[in-house]
């Protein structure tokens, strides 16, 4: 006789008060002093070409909730309409101004409303499109939701910054990037959430977030 084992989806950890109040008073203030930014980068990106300014993305939360984020719109306006992919290097679809936002992450700075909202924090893994896909062996289309890792990254709250984000290499699969993911949901901490957005911050300076090899 066999006999079936369900494996229970992972409970979303507790969010402690000291992480949720760095994430609000980081959130506040950053919707505060890039206020300047916001105007100077939405008339660049209307300028560019004319299209929308913002990009609303659905993407998967903590404990699989779906929610949307918000980005700068970095790429042409027709990206939109196309299959979802990740961009590649001297990817066509990114604009020149896009290009400049996505090397210095300002193309997410709209992401510190849903990390107020609490849709998203700080530090966490990368939010992924529900509908993403990756290419297997023999080309074979993987939902991500079946690449080993997925459901343990969505017990904690997606990051702006992680682990991955930062020490991954940009062009790995992303059954490759769930391993840094499932290190950061392990050892979450939030001496360590401060430790990687003082990294973050450090790459912001140095432009190099769209770098394919060392980002510092």
């Amino acid at each position: 006789m066999t006999t079936t084992v369900e494996i229970a989806a992972p409970r979303p950890a507790p969010i402690t008060f000291g992480r949720r109040a760095l994430d609000v008073a980081l959130s506040s203030a950053g919707l505060v002093c890039s206020a300047p930014l916001w105007a100077l980068i939405a008339l660049a990106v209307k300028l560019q070409d004319g299209g929308p300014i913002f990009y609303r993305q659905t993407r998967v939360g903590e404990g699989e909730r779906i929610f949307a984020a918000l980005k700068f719109r970095s790429m042409r306006p027709s990206a939109s309409a196309e299959p979802l992919r990740a961009a590649e290097e001297d990817d066509p679809r990114v604009t020149r101004v896009g290009r400049l936002l996505r090397a210095t992450a300002m193309d997410e700075l709209p992401q510190l409303w849903n990390i107020l909202r609490g849709d998203m924090s700080f530090v966490g893994p990368r939010p992924l499109a529900p509908d993403e896909i990756e290419r297997g062996a023999g080309d074979v289309a993987i939902p991500i939701q079946q690449i080993p890792g997925f459901r343990e990254r969505c017990g904690v709250r997606p990051g702006l910054t992680g682990v991955a984000q930062i020490f991954a290499p940009r062009d790995v699969p992303r059954r490759h990037k769930f391993r840094y993911d499932r290190i950061y949901v392990r050892n979450a901490s939030l001496w360590l959430n401060v430790r990687l957005i003082i990294l973050s911050f450090w790459i912001t300076l140095l432009g190099t977030w769209e770098s394919r090899g060392r980002k510092f």
